[in-house]
């Protein structure tokens, strides 16, 4: 009934393309107008469009004029011409929509159609991508696209210092990935003045990738933090209990990542433990002891869990994350609550300290902070689901410029991995010798490794797989009756080995994009671990631009630098040889995609495959299955195996069933529904916490950006006056039942004030709003005095930054409570407690008691506040962490040191009095009274110039 349906009225995303026919028709009829127009003409029309924005003409208006201006700019800048499937994939962004396009299908030119548009009111547009690689190639790029309409484009990179950043986002475009987005937009609300940030607000964001940004890295929040106190003996000592372990103490769970401890595991390690004097006195499960427990639990992950090769490698001293869904090394990235550590003191590595949370924020969060957010990816529908629900987002399939010419195979299904893999060798040899261009996609390090070795070193391949080819003529007639009829002899294979082919992981990360631009060639093998957000095209035949840069590279290294004559010569030499190379490659079959196992997500499959026929090329897509790879193994029926058996399936055969595809989707939808749950468990916490995170950010802004705080900070006088005058003398409760004593211990130890309040009490029918009022009285003279011998600018500025300072201490204290709390909320649920319902009553009870915090320590370090001139001792730069937590793993990732301190003071330098007064040079004035003239001739007092707070002549 459903395909009827669609037959007779069609789908969603087939009426949402004839709507958009109109506007792409208005485009075209444009062309010949925009044609006509000179560059400075062209250059004129951005100013135009933005004139009649302030006029009151709205965005879609314009959007047909635009898109005709960005087509004609992209043909002159770079020579491409958008096409006009690639007109409808810019309406569905401009829209607040996902566009699925195919890739090869030129995304990346795409993006400037709805970014020109969207940064026509001045108010920035943020392109976001996977990688720095991308960012920098891209805004290099597409930047001659905007600077052809008069626009200007920035990118931001790791390493950019704040100037660099600041410059980039004044731009009207700014190229920049997730992570940097996200912690500028913390380190910013940890600055000190509205001058020192560098984001200017979040008008409209486009991200490239959208799935993998959006789905797979949000399934954990971005991290600032910074380190705690070094444990390094700790950490060694307890790595080297784990070894001691026996396997029937612990219990693994590889679908959820865990370990833990048996009964008689807990009994063996509190023993070791007692052994080697880290626990002295009571059990293991003692809350004095929690912290041990914790990192003996951490340990045992590190051990049991993470495998080098596949989850991190070790480089130098370093360990080294691996992004599951790219391959590459995440440089600075590190693992929260000391797994890294723990990882550390296995490998043997340098162990760096811990870090303590300072700001942390979800991707859902971040770029829900958006007025306008759309995307584009090659991979969307299997998620749509989530991106409506989450980010109201919908997705659009984009139809190909040119049909699609892949032919993607059934799965094939074998029982072991060693006959899959001799399966996956006769099919690398045989395409080799046809000239066919294969890609190979693993899952990780450790096996794109492992095929690596098998293609490169006989003996390896001998001791694997000799048993599965015939040694001589007599087997090769057992052989035509067995599973392989068609293996070769074992001779004839040993002659083959090693195979050339290539291979791309996080160990070649530098040869990432010369590998994957000559993948095409004929007979080309390239391994890699994943192909999600490479950036760098497939081409049949290689990458001209990619060989000329190497032909240079070699020129240079030679000595020489070749003419422009040559430069055209070996342009036609290359472009001669590519095209020949492609017509091989077309004889062959296009581009061929080996996958040698299923990946978790259907969507990364999908990536795979996409890398082949694209732009109407052949190509063909083939996936290898053992019934021993992790994802059947841990997902799939437990009965798979013997079903196999069943059907009487011989050694090296292969099954193809739709059963059997069902089974493997079946399991790809298991772990998508639990990342998914994840991602959402993830955001209704951080949902809780944000309505927190916004209200503090936006009312350091607004302290940061009034002339001063004295309001504030009185109102918080008065409130804590009244905490104080309530606690002790509660209201209707008689005289004889005040705290006198008390109130007057806190108001000296808050206010710094000794008051009669033994006397006042002992008058006749005095109250307690009489009491508050003289407290109140009290205070605001103090106050006064303080700000009179000051100075009331010097004053003002005390207020605003002692707020400030106040506001991060008593918020980075909040992040760790919350963070405790939400490791134990979870035991609620035994109380039959909802404990999604718990965290809320408890973090909103916590923010209160924060804030009542605040109140108290501002007023107490204001009112206690003493002048005097004195050099100060440097402030030693507290160095702050980015920290994003891995996706699959639960664990931390991003984290990169700072260059400097979230916000430092200058300190004074100590005075040279031997050189005479010079008023250019205030280190020669030696000591100045406050209310002196100034030395440096600017007829102001002293302390309301060069000594004011902040200066380098004067301290608080």
């Amino acid at each position: 009934m459903l395909s009827l349906a669609r037959k007779i009225f069609g789908t969603e995303t087939g009426r949402k393309l004839r709507r958009m026919k109109p506007i792409v028709d208005k485009i075209n009829a444009l062309e010949a107008d925009f044609k006509a127009l000179s560059d400075e003409a062209l250059k004129g029309k951005t100013a135009e469009f933005r004139a009649r924005l302030e006029q009151g003409a709205k965005l879609n208006d314009l959007l047909p004029e635009a898109f005709a201006a960005v087509r004609e700019a992209a043909d002159r800048a770079i020579g491409l011409r958008p096409y006009d499937v690639q007109l409808m994939g810019g309406i569905v962004l401009n829209d607040s929509s996902i566009a699925e396009m195919k890739t090869g299908e030129g995304k990346t030119l795409v993006a400037t159609l709805p970014c020109y548009l969207n940064a026509l009111p001045g108010t920035g547009v943020h392109v976001v991508t996977v990688n720095d690689y991308l960012a920098t190639r891209d805004s290099e790029w597409m930047g001659k696209v905007f600077a052809q309409l008069g626009m200007t484009t920035g990118v931001i990179s790791h390493g950019k210092s704040d100037q660099e950043r600041r410059e980039a986002y004044a731009c009207d475009i700014t190229y920049a990935t997730n992570n940097e987005l996200g912690f500028d937009y913390l380190r910013d609300n940890m600055k000190y003045s509205i001058e020192e940030m560098v984001q200017r607000g979040h008008a409209y964001a486009l991200v490239d990738e959208v799935d993998s940004i959006l789905i797979d890295e949000a399934r954990t929040p971005l991290i600032i933090s910074g380190r705690t106190e070094d444990r390094t003996e700790f950490y060694k000592t307890i790595d080297a209990l784990i070894p001691q372990l026996g396997d029937d103490t612990y219990e693994i769970d590889e679908k959820a990542r865990s370990v833990l401890l048996t009964e008689e595991g807990n009994e063996e390690i509190e023993r070791l433990l007692r052994e080697n004097d880290l626990l002295k006195e009571g059990d293991l499960y003692d809350i004095e002891n929690v912290s041990i427990v914790h990192h003996v639990n951490q340990a045992l992950k590190a051990h049991k869990i993470f495998q080098i090769d596949k989850d991190y490698i070790v480089k130098g001293e370093e360990v080294l994350l691996i992004d599951e869904f790219t391959g590459r090394m995440m440089q600075g990235r590190r693992l929260s609550d000391g797994l890294h550590q723990a990882i550390e003191a296995k490998e043997g590595a340098k162990i760096q300290p811990e870090n303590q949370t300072l700001a942390s924020v979800t991707f859902q969060n971040y770029f829900r902070l958006y007025k306008k957010l759309a995307g584009m990816t090659g991979t969307a529908a299997t998620e749509a689901d989530e991106f409506h629900s989450i980010y109201e987002l919908e997705v659009v399939e984009i139809p190909t410029n040119r049909p699609i010419a892949r032919i993607d195979n059934e799965d094939e299904v074998f029982r072991t991995l060693v006959d899959k893999y001799a399966a996956i060798v006769d099919d690398l040899v045989d395409c080799q010798e046809r000239g066919q261009p294969v890609l190979v996609g693993t899952v990780s390090i450790e096996k794109s490794e492992q095929l690596s070795k098998l293609l490169s070193d006989k003996k390896t391949f001998r001791d694997t797989l000799g048993h599965l080819y015939p040694k001589d003529d007599a087997e090769i007639e057992a052989f035509k009756k067995s599973g392989r009829p068609d293996a070769r002899p074992l001779k004839d294979m040993l002659k083959l080995i090693p195979l050339e082919h290539n291979v791309l992981n996080a160990r070649y990360h530098e040869q990432e994009a010369l590998i994957v631009a000559q993948a095409g060639v004929p007979g080309a093998i390239t391994i890699a671990t994943n192909m999600a957000g490479r950036g760098t095209d497939i081409q049949l035949g290689g990458n001209a631009d990619m060989r000329m840069m190497q032909w240079k590279a070699e020129q240079a290294e030679k000595g020489v630098e070749p003419d422009e004559a040559a430069i055209a010569a070996q342009k036609t030499v290359i472009a001669a040889d590519i095209a020949a190379k492609r017509e091989i490659a077309l004889a062959a079959g296009g581009l061929y995609v080996l996958g040698t196992e299923r990946h978790e997500s259907r969507r990364i499959d999908n990536q795979l495959r996409g890398r082949t026929g694209r732009q109407g090329d052949p190509g063909r897509s083939k996936f290898y299955i053992s019934v021993q790879d992790d994802l059947l193994r841990i997902f799939a029926p437990e009965r798979l195996d013997g079903i196999m058996k069943t059907l009487g399936l011989k050694e090296g055969e292969a099954i193809t069933h739709p059963w059997m595809s069902k089974a493997l989707e079946t399991s790809q939808r298991k772990v998508e529904q639990r990342n998914f749950d994840i991602r959402k468990n993830v955001l209704k916490y951080d949902d809780v916490m944000n309505d927190q995170r916004k209200a503090v950010f936006e009312q350091r802004i607004d302290f940061m950006t009034a002339p001063d705080v004295a309001d504030v900070i009185k109102d918080m006088r008065h409130q804590t006056a009244e905490d104080l005058v309530t606690e002790h003398i509660p209201p209707k409760v008689y005289a004889d039942q005040w705290d006198v004593e008390g109130l007057a211990t806190e108001l000296r130890e808050v206010f710094g004030l000794d008051l009669p309040v033994q006397d006042w009490a002992k008058e006749e029918g005095i109250a307690d709003e009489e009491i508050l009022e003289r407290v109140t009285e009290a205070a605001d003279r103090a106050f006064a005095e303080k700000a009179a011998n000051g100075g009331p600018d010097l004053m003002r500025r005390i207020e605003k930054s002692f707020l400030l300072q106040a506001i991060d201490q008593n918020w980075r204290e909040h992040l760790q409570n919350l963070d405790a709390m939400r490791s134990m909320i979870g035991l609620r649920s035994y109380a039959q407690r909802d404990p999604l319902n718990e965290f809320k009553t408890e973090a909103f009870a916590l923010f209160e008691k924060m804030m009542d915090s605040l109140r108290v320590e501002v007023t107490k370090q204001l009112m206690l506040i003493r002048f005097e001139r004195a050099p100060a001792a440097p402030e030693v730069p507290q160095d702050i962490t980015a920290t994003h937590i891995d996706p699959r793993t639960g664990r931390n990732a991003m984290g990169a040191p700072d260059a400097g301190p979230v916000a430092s003071r200058v300190s004074p330098t100590q005075r040279r009095t031997s050189e005479p007064a010079d008023p250019t040079k205030p280190e020669t004035w030696g000591r100045v009274a406050r209310n002196a003239a100034c030395p440096c001739g600017s007829g102001k007092k002293y302390k309301q110039c060069h000594g004011a707070i902040g200066s380098r002549d004067t301290e608080t």
